[in-house]
């Protein structure tokens, strides 16, 4: 069984609740398939080693299957998902989903659509189909898939269930209980992008091309925003522009909706319907917060009660992702805490995600090097023509390879000149040192590598689906696409190696343009070098970053710690200063799967950066004025040159006092 016979095999299917991605077919049923996948689908479920399962869930353009438990698929009108079974027949690889404890499973609807007319259960599920049907309660098929939003529907149009059948009930009444939530309050005004914009903007999705939806833009602060640039930006919000129409649009913001709906099903169906209005990519983004800070307010369903009378949601980044993916059954890309990407247009989520990886190379100063010796005839005709052979060779240095005649502009006039591309890269090989070639040639096979390694993380399309311009990336640099991925795969292993770590901070400590080395315990470094880490710690940072999202401006440390699996990212009140102190320090537990913010609030308590230059690169125009104001400091303060010193702002500002100085910028001078 291969891709293409699988795809056609399900196209020739006349039984199974097909959908427009899928087919669900219940296992009864198989004998009205063909023989291929009556045979194949036992034989994979046992591959698994997966001996209860009811339904299989066959994608139609995907090589993928699901087998699905629902051990009261005969005895309940509605059954609840107990596990799920997701097998990618691509890289031979499978996901467990177990739902077994579960409040709220995923629950099955329109039975007798999964079932053959022949069977003895059909005419049974029929009828119960019609009931709902009656009653109203197919009417928004967004939310009715799981079983506590299915029975609140149910009881809000007046019914209950009766041993599995639909009955008026005598009573609906509302809980006296409930307190009336001011949600028009949440809607804050800002005077800035909102932080999911300002990604849109950082990835290049504002510039223009794209038409962008609001789902509850609230005052309209961003779409006022975008409109002054010219976008093509509409938005809605039930509060203060509910009469705007719901429009698909390539991108869909569903700006810090989630957490303020405090109806569950109506939290869901903002999430279903902002996806559905989406043509390319959702952009979901939420409040995340620790116990200790949620503590401090009422609670009320599964949030609580601020003292604006406003309801939240406070989210954990693992929480929310897991929320989107459940719901939405597709990959959810961490962008930065609590604000995810979710790609509809898959291509669109290939190129992000290579681009996400990909250093940005500086090559104008290398890339005009000076004619050696070559050819009268060949120097010639590279003076005449020399901006077209520039603009060739950073081509050739930003692919890493030669390009393709769709992938350089003027390559009618390449041919016109001299012929083939790979003719005029071997003249210019000729003539200029390429030793930046050769450069080009390493960063862009590591920067692949690390693209694929962090593609493990998530579903990731076969090879005859990925872009044009990264199979070639692969033909060039691997030879097949199998090679790519085992090798991403040993890299993505290794980081769990901390000897390997070890050895590879301090390889990095030697040939960064700055960094600090805490012997056999961690590596700290700026985040403007981390594309100069060894292609193994780019895979370890890329690794964590996966729960966390892009790196921002506002972080400006990152420490590597080499034995215990995590990551540290720091944020400074203002790190130009001669002394900056943190202002927020988060740790991503790769092994826990979670990760810790601490906010210094209490600014007494917040920790001075000593010996500041350890971090700076000595090019940097201040370098000079920091190594020798941390020197004298160093003196005043007696501590050591080469060590991360943790002390509280408190104790450092009583030091200073006690020795009757304070700090001037670059100066240490006398406080009297």
């Amino acid at each position: 069984m291969n891709a293409t016979l699988f795809k056609e095999l399900i196209s020739q299917l006349k039984v199974g609740k097909q959908l427009p991605d899928a087919v669900y077919l219940h296992k009864d049923a198989l004998i009205e398939a063909s023989e291929s996948l009556l045979n194949f689908i036992p034989a994979v479920a046992q591959a698994v080693k997966v001996n209860e399962w009811d339904l299989v869930k066959l994608y139609k353009k995907e090589f993928r299957l699901s087998l699905l438990s629902y051990p009261t698929f005969y005895s309940e009108s509605y059954p609840a998902l107990q596990q799920s079974v997701n097998i990618d027949l691509v890289k031979l690889t499978h996901k467990i989903t177990d739902y077994s404890n579960s409040d709220n499973p995923p629950i099955l609807h329109r039975k007798e659509n999964m079932i053959t007319p022949n069977n003895p259960h059909f005419e049974h599920f029929k009828n119960i189909t019609q009931e709902g049907e009656n009653a109203g309660l197919y009417e928004n098929t967004r939310i009715i898939g799981f079983k506590r939003s299915w029975h609140n529907i149910i009881e809000r149009h007046g019914y209950e269930l009766v041993d599995g059948r639909l009955f008026r009930s005598s009573a609906v009444n509302p809980s006296v209980d409930s307190p009336s939530i001011d949600r028009h309050k949440t809607a804050i005004v800002r005077h800035d992008l909102s932080a999911p914009m300002k990604t849109l903007v950082k990835n290049g999705y504002l510039n223009g091309e794209y038409s962008i939806f609001d789902y509850g833009c609230g005052r309209g602060d961003d779409l006022r925003e975008l409109e002054a640039h010219g976008l093509d930006a509409i938005g809605w919000d039930p509060n203060f522009q509910p009469d705007n129409d719901k429009t698909p649009s390539d991108i869909v913001n569903l700006g810090f909706v989630l957490n303020v709906i405090e109806d569950q099903d109506e939290r869901l169906e903002a999430l279903l319907s902002a996806w559905e209005l989406a043509t390319s990519l959702l952009v979901v983004s939420v409040m995340l917060a620790n116990d200790s800070y949620i503590a401090q307010f009422t609670s009320y369903k599964d949030g609580v009660i601020t003292s604006r009378n406003t309801f939240q949601k406070y989210y954990a980044q693992s929480e929310i992702k897991e929320y989107i993916e459940r719901n939405l059954q597709e990959e959810a890309i961490a962008v930065a805490p609590g604000i995810f990407y979710i790609f509809k247009d898959k291509l669109a989520e290939q190129s992000y995600l290579q681009q996400k990886y990909k250093r940005h190379h500086t090559w104008q100063q290398l890339t005009s090097p000076q004619p050696i010796d070559s050819k009268d005839k060949a120097k010639l005709l590279i003076t005449q023509h020399q901006q077209l052979f520039d603009d060739f060779w950073h081509t050739c240095l930003d692919l890493g390879r030669i390009p393709a005649n769709d992938e350089f502009n003027q390559s009618q006039q390449i041919h016109t000149l001299i012929g083939s591309h790979k003719k005029t890269f071997h003249l210019l090989n000729e003539i200029f040192d390429t030793s930046s070639f050769e450069q080009a040639q390493k960063n862009r096979k590591e920067d692949l590598l690390l693209y694929f390694a962090m593609g493990l993380f998530e579903k990731r399309k076969p090879y005859t689906q990925q872009p044009e311009v990264l199979k070639r990336d692969i033909k060039a640099f691997f030879g097949e696409y199998n090679t790519s991925i085992n090798l991403a795969t040993e890299l993505l292993f290794a980081i769990a190696d901390n000897e390997l770590i070890n050895t590879q901070c301090e390889k990095a400590h030697k040939t960064m343009s700055a960094s600090l080395l805490n012997d056999s315990h961690s590596l700290i470094f700026h985040r403007d070098f981390i594309d100069e880490l060894p292609l193994l710690l780019r895979v370890y940072v890329g690794a964590a970053l996966q729960m966390y999202g892009e790196l921002d401006d506002n972080i400006d440390l990152i420490k590597i710690h080499i034995r215990s699996g995590k990551l540290t990212l720091t944020a400074y009140d203002d790190f130009d200063k001669s002394v900056p102190f943190l202002a927020e320090r988060i740790k991503i537990k790769m092994a826990e799967q979670d990760i810790d913010f601490f906010d210094y609030v209490d600014e007494s308590r917040r920790p001075p950066l000593l010996n500041k230059h350890l971090y700076l690169s000595q090019h940097n125009k201040v370098y000079k004025k920091q190594f020798s104001f941390d020197k004298r400091l160093r003196k005043l303060f007696r501590y050591s040159s080469l060590k991360e010193m943790m002390i509280t702002r408190y104790e450092f500002e009583l030091k200073l006092h006690s020795e009757n100085k304070k700090i001037k910028s670059f100066k240490i001078i006398t406080a009297n």
